[in-house]
Formats: C-alpha cells, structure tokens, sequence
C-alpha cells in the first residue's frame, strides 16, 4: 500500500464534477486535483466526465460518474467535528442547502451523500465516566437535529 493513506470513491450518476466544485466550494484547504474523460471506448458518451479526484482538507476523494445504478445512504457519512457553534452552523447550512436534515447532527446534502456536523466535545460529553453527566449530555443529544453547542454543555452540566 502507499503511503498516501486511501482515498474514498463517491458514485454518482452525472454529477461527479458538480459535486466536486461544491465541495470544494464549502472546505477550506480543498482542491481539485484531475479530472478524467470517457473515451471512445465508454460506456458513457466520449468527451464526458468519468472521474474528479480532488481533496478536502487533506482527505482524498474521487467522484465517479458510473450512472444511476448505485445511490448513498446513511450507512456511511462523514463526519466533520467543529471548534463552536459559528463552525458548525456553516457546515450545517452550507451542506443542507438542497439537502435534508435527518437527527442527531446527520444531514443528507443535495447529492444523497450523509454527514455528520458534530462539537468537538460531544464524544467525551457522551462518554463521560460520571453517568448522570453522560446521560444528560446523551439526552440532549437526542432531542436535537442540528446540534446546539450551548445547549449540550449545559445539559452535561446538570445546570
């Protein structure tokens, strides 16, 4: 294996190259790397965008346009832990434009691909060996879709 780590393929119909702009668009530090073309050989039309390898904040990707066959779902979703409130309500309206908010900090943006727009503390809030701290902060987490920071810590706080 290289040293470079993986890179994760996303499938897409068409879009590949429209999703790539877009996200690209939302995380600093990102870029696109290469984008490839169908030849003559297909099976999608010649000249047409095959592949989008671009990266996002060090994280390497590839879109695939492969046609309709294959869509996202929930059973993989990224996760983007944010520093405060202001981080995480960027993610959270950027990537929900055209998309849908599910629960607990999960979203599905405009291209079907899952998200989780997460506080940086909420781990060890949940995980807290003080149970009723735990609880509390697992509560609060539960009655939330897009996740309220102050609103977890003061409910980890028992205030």
């Amino acid at each position: 294996m290289t040293t470079d780590g993986f890179t994760t393929c996303l499938w897409f119909d068409e879009q590949a190259e429209e999703a790539a702009n877009y996200y690209t668009s939302i995380f600093k530090n990102s870029k696109i790397e290469r984008v490839t073309h169908y030849t003559e050989a297909g099976p999608r039309p010649a000249g047409s965008v095959l592949t989008v390898e671009f990266e996002l904040n060090g994280q390497k990707f590839v879109a695939l346009n492969g046609g309709p066959e294959f869509t996202f779902n929930e059973a993989i979703s990224f996760q983007i832990f944010c520093d405060d409130q202001d981080e995480l309500d960027y993610y959270w309206s950027k990537l929900t434009e055209g998309g849908e908010e599910i629960a607990c900090g999960w979203l599905r943006d405009k291209y079907g691909v899952c998200w989780q727009v997460i506080p940086a503390g909420l781990t060890d809030m949940i995980c807290d060996p003080d149970p009723e701290k735990a609880k509390r902060a697992t509560e609060a987490m539960l009655s939330m879709t897009k996740f309220d920071v102050a609103a977890l810590e003061k409910a980890y706080a028992g205030s």
